[in-house]
Parts: structure tokens; sequence; C-alpha cells
């Protein structure tokens, strides 16, 4: 993916703290990360496996927090952009040597993020990062917030979704795919903020284990829409972020898989016989021929002396009527010969 192509993707994410020795050993047992030497001074990585996740830093002068960068090809013009829209620019563009340019900056709402160009091209497929699954931005104005940041980012607006008391979410879009959301922040003692939220195998686990290690679950687990968990949780140096347990899907296919294995079994159940049924027909038939043979074979020779017979029976009648010539020849000699004798 090119460095055009990365403009407004959340491509890094930095835990700043006042204590990051306390906080790698608290994250370590609630998320399934560890940290790691950055090989630059003050400065850990957070790494899943062999794939880094984020980064850990010191912090003072402001509340822990979890600071997200945003992808862009030109630091400098998107950091001129922003303010020219009404955002702050907190920290001015500068370089990280040999890994890219950066700065940080404030929305007009207030909500601080950070913005990042890499020295080499990013790859992913546009999605989130490793490890993370949503962000989220509660401010004072969403609909402003979002004009904002449509400019600088191209994103747009998805569904809306009425909370009730909690008022509109409005679902944020990057290139076709839901990348967050934003609602008006309804305590005024909140400063708006963005949070995000990091993708655990059980919430409920994780909720259980950040109590164990000294933080503070804001929002227990719950299911949201589509199936997945939540959790809102502090860490105890006062770093908000959420918890997410996506929607098991794997099991699902599973049941339909073997319905077709089923159905090809079942065929050849039936098909078995008729196989077994298809030479026993011809040899039937064979038999019954076998059996037809001497039969036709008595029709046949009766056929072959039929015209003996009926020439035989032909010649009776001629045979009769000689024989009765002759005899009447017989007897008519007989007379003539006992009349000479009489006259006598």
């Amino acid at each position: 993916m090119s460095n055009a192509e990365i403009r407004g993707r959340f491509v890094w994410h930095e835990l700043m703290t006042t204590d990051p020795q306390a906080a790698g050993a608290f994250y370590s047992k609630v998320l399934p990360w560890k940290t790691q030497p950055s090989g630059m001074p003050d400065y850990t990585l957070w790494v899943s496996g062999k794939t880094q996740t984020g980064g850990l830093m010191a912090h003072s002068g402001a509340p822990p927090s979890w600071l997200v960068y945003i992808g862009t090809p030109d630091v400098d013009a998107t950091a001129a952009a922003a303010e020219r829209l009404g955002g702050k620019i907190l920290k001015p563009p500068a370089d990280i040597p040999g890994v890219g340019r950066f700065a940080v900056l404030a929305d007009p709402q207030g909500a601080a993020f950070a913005v990042f160009k890499p020295n080499t091209p990013a790859g992913g497929d546009g999605g989130s990062p490793p490890g993370f699954s949503w962000h989220e931005l509660a401010t004072t104005d969403h609909q402003a917030a979002l004009t904002f940041y449509a400019e600088l980012f191209g994103w747009s607006r998805g569904p809306a979704h009425d909370m009730g008391p909690g008022g509109i979410y409005q679902l944020i879009e990057h290139g076709g795919t839901q990348i967050g959301g934003a609602y008006k922040l309804m305590d005024a003692s909140k400063p708006p903020h963005w949070l995000t939220y990091i993708t655990v195998a059980s919430v409920d686990k994780a909720a259980a284990a950040a109590k164990a290690a000294g933080g503070r679950v804001t929002q227990e687990p719950m299911e949201v829409p589509g199936g997945s968990r939540i959790a809102h949780i502090l860490d105890p140096q006062g770093g908000a972020f959420a918890v997410h347990e996506l929607a098991k899907q794997a099991a699902a296919p599973s049941a339909p898989a073997e319905k077709p294995a089923a159905a090809k079994k079942a065929p050849a159940k039936k098909a078995a016989p008729k196989a077994a049924e298809a030479p026993a027909k011809p040899a039937k038939r064979a038999a019954a021929k076998a059996k037809k043979r001497p039969a036709a074979a008595k029709r046949a020779a009766k056929k072959a002396k039929a015209p003996a017979r009926r020439k035989a029976a032909a010649k009776r009648p001629a045979a009769r009527k000689a024989a009765g010539k002759k005899a009447a020849r017989k007897k008519s000699a007989r007379r003539s010969a006992r009349k000479p004798a009489r006259h006598r």
C-alpha cells in the first residue's frame, strides 16, 4: 500500500502515562501483550507475539491517555489544513529518525490525535492495526467534528443510530469500511477524546484481570449488536481503553458443513441396493430365457414336423382311394371267375 493510500487509516497507538513500568505490568496481565525495548530512549513497544501493536512512553503535564495516529501522505500539509479548519497544532511536524514524520494535533472540539507518514509504504488492508478493532470519538459536537475529519482524511458518515438518552451514535466510514463511531459527550466533566478498542479472547476474563491488577471497569461486560462483547476500563494510572471480544463465527459454519456430508452419504446408501440389484435383473432374465429355451425348441421342432405331417395327411386319402380301387378289382375278378364255373 502506497503512502497516498495511507490517508485516513489508523496506523499506530501510543499510551502516554505517568508510570510506564507500572503500566507495562498492568496491560501485560489484561491483554495478550508484552513490552519490548524499541531502541529509542524512553520509548517502549507493545508486542503481541512477533507483531508490534503500539508504543508506551512517559508523559507528564496531562492525564494518561491513549493517542491515536492517523496516516497521511503529507504531515505538514495536514497540520496546516487542521489549523485552517479550526484545529490546533499541539506538537509541530517532526521526524522520527529511521521511522517517519509525525505531528500531534487537536480537532476544533479539543480531542487530541496524531498524524503520521512512515518512511516506507505501509502494509495492511486499510483496516485497523493488529490488536485494535474500533475507534470511538466522544465530543461536544460530533457532526462538526466529523466535518473536520472528513476534510482532513476523506472519511464519510455511515448509518446513524438513535441511542435514546445517549443521543445519536454516528458511524464513521473510510473507503466503504466502518472504522469507528462518534457521539455527543454528555458528561461535561470529561474532555473530548478518542477511545480505542483492543481485541481480546474473552471480555469477562479481561475485565476480571483488570480489577485484580488494580484497574477499574467503568462499563461492565455487555453484548452489543452483532454478537460482540465490550467493556470499558481505566488502568491504574487513569488511562482509558476498551476491550472487544469479537463475535464467534468460526463454529457457525461447522453445522452446515456437516449437512452436505450427510446428504452425500444418504444417496450413496440408496444407490447401493440399486447397484446390487442392477446385475440381478439381467441374471433373472437370462435364467428365464434359459427356462424358455426347451419350450421354444419344442415349438420349433413341432413347426419343423408340421409340413411332414401335412404331407403325410395329404397322401392318406390318395392311398385310401388306391387301396379301395385295388380291393374293388379283386372282388370283380372273383365274381368273374365264379360266373363261368356256375354256367358250366
